[in-house]
C-alpha cells in the first residue's frame, strides 16, 4: 500500500471522527415553503428563514441565506430590502470564489461541505436580473441598466472564470488526472436582454433595442437545450407609437427552483489501477470525459472499495401549463415563455461538473487510503472484537465525510413569461391568471389601481411559485 504523510493522516483520521454530522447540508429550514409559497405567503416564509438564521445558515452557508431571504423579500415587494441582501450574496459570491482559487490545490482532500458556498453560476447571474427589477420597481433606471450590463459581462466570462482553479488544481500534490472544466452553449439570456430592451426602449435609443432582439434572436439558435420552446413575438416591442397610447410589459414568473440531489458512485482499486463502478456518462453526460472510468494510480494495491457521491441538479416540474393577462374590461392576452432559469441551471452546473467529478475521486481514493492506512495502525494492538468494530466505525465514518453539496438557494423561479399590451394611459385593475397543463385556473395575481402612463416604462411583475 502507498505511505502517506503523517500530516495527511491525522489531516483525515481528525476529519473522520469530529464534525461528521456537520458536512451534511441542512435543508429543514424549508419545511413547509413549498405550500408557503404556492399560496404567496411570503411574510410566513420570511420569518421561518429568518428563525432558521442562526441553526440552519452556518457562516458558510451565508451566500445561501442571503439568496433565500433576498428573493423572499423580492417577492413580498419590499424590493429595497432585497436588494441589500442580493447585494450582499453578490459580494459574498465573489470574495468566496476568489478564495476557492487560492485553495484549490491545498482543498483536494476536503468536501465540498466545509468550504464557503461560493454560489451556483446561475444563481450568480439571476441575481442581477432580479435586483434590475428591484431597482425599476424603486423607479432607478439608470441602476437597473448597471445589473443587466452585469449580466451580460458573467456570460462573456462564464467559461474563463474556472481558468486560474484549474491550473491551481492541476500543480496540487493528489492530482492523478488532469482538470479541466466542462462547456457551457449558454452565451445570451433571454431575459438579461429583454431587461435592456425595455431600458434601451425607454430611452429611445432603437438601434441597441435591435442588437438586444437580434442577441435573443441568437439565443434561440444557439441553445437549444436552453430554449426548448418556441421563441416570443416581439413585433409589438418595435412599435412606434404616440400619446395616448401607452405599453404595458407583463413579466410572469412561475415554478420553483431546482434543487441538488446525490448520485453515489463506487470505486474498485487493482494494482496501481482505481475502477470508478457506473460509467461515467451517467454523471457527466454531454460532458463525459473519455477513459475516467479507470484511472492509472501508482502505489494503490487491489482490493479496496469506496463509495463516493456527486452533486446533480434536478428540475421541479410546474404545475403551470399557461399564463394570460387580463385588463379588467378591456383585454385578455396570452404570454409567452421567455426563459428557463431552471434549465440554464442545468445547463452551466455542466462546466463544473468535470471538476467536482475529479476532484471527487481523487479526494476519496486520497482519504481512503489513508483511512487505511490509519485504521491499520489503530488496530494493530487490539483484540480481534474491538479491531473489527474499529474498522466497521471508521468505514461509516468515511461514507460520513464523503456526502455531495448539496447547498442551493430555493426561492428562485423555475421559468419567465412575458406580454406587451398597448393601452390608452388610464387606471387598471389587472389579474394574472395562471393555468394547469389540462386548463383548470391555479391561482390569479390581482392588482387593482395600476397607473399606465404613456412615454414612461410600465412593467408589471407577477409570480405563482408552484
Amino acid at each position: 500500500m502507498r505511505h502517506f504523510p503523517t500530516s495527511l493522516l491525522l489531516a483525515c483520521t481528525a476529519t473522520l471522527f469530529t464534525g461528521c454530522a456537520n458536512l451534511r447540508t441542512d435543508k429543514t429550514q424549508y419545511t413547509g415553503t413549498e405550500a408557503m409559497l404556492a399560496k404567496a405567503d411570503y411574510p410566513s416564509a420570511i420569518a421561518q428563514i429568518e428563525a432558521a438564521k442562526t441553526v440552519s445558515y452556518t457562516s458558510k452557508d451565508k451566500v445561501v441565506y442571503y439568496l433565500d431571504i433576498g428573493m423572499l423579500h423580492h417577492w413580498n415587494g419590499d424590493y429595497q430590502k432585497s436588494n441589500e441582501y442580493l447585494e450582499q450574496a453578490e459580494l459574498a459570491i465573489d470574495a468566496n470564489f476568489t478564495k476557492s482559487i487560492s485553495r484549490a490545490a491545498s482543498s483536494m482532500v476536503l468536501n465540498d461541505n466545509v468550504l464557503a458556498y461560493a454560489g451556483e453560476d446561475y444563481e450568480d447571474i439571476y441575481l442581477n436580473a432580479f435586483k434590475a427589477l428591484n431597482y425599476l420597481a424603486l423607479g432607478k433606471p439608470d441602476a437597473a441598466f448597471v445589473e443587466v450590463r452585469r449580466i451580460n459581462l458573467k456570460l462573456v466570462q462564464l467559461e474563463s472564470k474556472y481558468d486560474k482553479m484549474v491550473q491551481k488544481l492541476n500543480k496540487a500534490e493528489e492530482a492523478h488526472e488532469e482538470f479541466y472544466p466542462g462547456k457551457s452553449h449558454f452565451q445570451e439570456s433571454a431575459l438579461g436582454r429583454y431587461l435592456g430592451m425595455l431600458l434601451y426602449r425607454n430611452e429611445a435609443k432603437w438601434d441597441d433595442v435591435r442588437i438586444d432582439l437580434e442577441k435573443i434572436k441568437k439565443g434561440w439558435k444557439l441553445q437549444p437545450d436552453i430554449y426548448t420552446f418556441s421563441q416570443p413575438d416581439f413585433s409589438a416591442s418595435t412599435k412606434r407609437i404616440r400619446r395616448p397610447t401607452a405599453r404595458l410589459n407583463v413579466i410572469a414568473f412561475y415554478g420553483t427552483a431546482p434543487e441538488k440531489k446525490a448520485d453515489s458512485f463506487y470505486i474498485h482499486t487493482e494494482e496501481n489501477l482505481i475502477v470508478l463502478a457506473g460509467t461515467t456518462e451517467d454523471y457527466l453526460g454531454k460532458q463525459n470525459l473519455s477513459g475516467l472510468s479507470v484511472i492509472p494510480w501508482m502505489g494503490v494495491s487491489e482490493g479496496y472499495h469506496f463509495k463516493l457521491q456527486l452533486p446533480r441538479i434536478e428540475k421541479h416540474p410546474s404545475h403551470v401549463g399557461r399564463v394570460e393577462v387580463e385588463v379588467v374590461g378591456s383585454i385578455t392576452e396570452n404570454l409567452q415563455r421567455l426563459e428557463s432559469l431552471e434549465n440554464v441551471a442545468v445547463e452551466i452546473f455542466g462546466i463544473r461538473k468535470p471538476l467536482i467529478f475529479i476532484k471527487t475521486i481523487t479526494r476519496s481514493v486520497v482519504k481512503g487510503l489513508a483511512s487505511e492506512q490509519a485504521k491499520e495502525q489503530m488496530v494493530q494492538n487490539m483484540g480481534d472484537g474491538l479491531a473489527f468494530f474499529t474498522r466497521i466505525a471508521t468505514d461509516l465514518m468515511v461514507d460520513q465525510t464523503e456526502n455531495a453539496d448539496l447547498r442551493i438557494s430555493r426561492f428562485f423561479p423555475a421559468e419567465a413569461a412575458i406580454q406587451e399590451i398597448h393601452l390608452n394611459e388610464g387606471v387598471y385593475d389587472i389579474k394574472v391568471n395562471y393555468y394547469s397543463t389540462n386548463g383548470s385556473l391555479l391561482h390569479t395575481d390581482e392588482t387593482t389601481g395600476v397607473s399606465i402612463e404613456a412615454g414612461k416604462l410600465n412593467v408589471l411583475e407577477s409570480a405563482y411559485l408552484n
